[in-house]
């Protein structure tokens, strides 16, 4: 006995069954769906925007910096003022709240920190402005333009690893861990005048800076000036191409 047309549907799996009904239609996706489907679609195109938004405000945030830092951050020395771009950000970010907070610039024998810290009150309203230039700046590509300092450099090696390279890096990269920031790459001038500040008490004595403050007394160990010289010449060794 052969098997009725009703029989032979019971026996085709359900996936077929709709292609053996031609009176049924196909049945469309409902709007709840589409909504799923499209919903890390949606996501993804929201983070592309909020992040060009982001980029965007940063940019527009690092404008008034460039008339000294230059457009890519590559410091100007005939300025006084030094190379920042690809720094560590917690480290600019530090500093730019320093500048902010009245922690540095204060001292009468700093009048280009004064100029910084003017500059910093007057366009970075908040911590979050600080955190999107910060960041801005930390991405943009190192730059090694510094003239190549005159010295030993077999004395400046002696006295950089023996006094400099624990926190500061072999290679004077830095180290974000220890809130040392990089010195490769920095002028020699900006070098001298820093580090003349934390020796005569200029910067580094707010107790809130403890980074400041542990500078300072490190500072005070280095022989002469001629020693940092040397290990000036070291240091622009080392942020020079190979």
């Amino acid at each position: 006995m052969l098997p009725s047309q009703a029989q032979l549907i019971d026996m085709v799996p359900v996936e077929e069954t709709a292609a053996l009904s031609p009176n049924k239609r196909a049945t469309r996706p409902s709007r709840f769906s589409w909504g799923i489907q499209l919903t890390p679609w949606i996501g993804c195109v929201l983070l592309i925007c909020s992040g060009a938004a982001l980029a965007a405000d940063a940019k527009t945030l690092f404008a008034p910096c460039v008339a000294c830092h230059g457009s890519r951050a590559e410091g100007n020395a005939a300025l006084n003022a030094p190379a920042i771009a690809g720094q560590d950000v917690t480290y600019l970010e530090r500093q730019l709240r320093n500048f902010r907070s009245e922690r540095r610039g204060t001292h009468k024998s700093d009048s280009l920190g004064a100029q910084m810290r003017a500059a910093a009150a007057a366009t970075l309203a908040d911590d979050a402005a600080v955190a999107k230039v910060a960041t801005y700046i930390s991405t943009l590509p190192q730059t090694s333009r510094a003239a190549p300092g005159r010295g030993d450099l077999r004395n400046g090696n002696n006295l950089y690893h023996g006094k400099c390279g624990a926190c500061h890096g072999g290679a004077a990269e830095g180290n974000p861990a220890l809130k040392a920031p990089r010195l490769a790459g920095l002028d020699a001038a900006y070098i001298k005048r820093q580090f003349a500040h934390f020796r005569d008490g200029v910067r580094g004595t707010d107790p809130q800076d403890v980074p400041g403050r542990q500078m300072a007394l490190m500072a005070r160990t280095l022989p002469t000036e001629r020693d940092l010289d040397d290990v000036i010449a070291f240091i622009h060794q080392q942020g020079r191409a190979k």
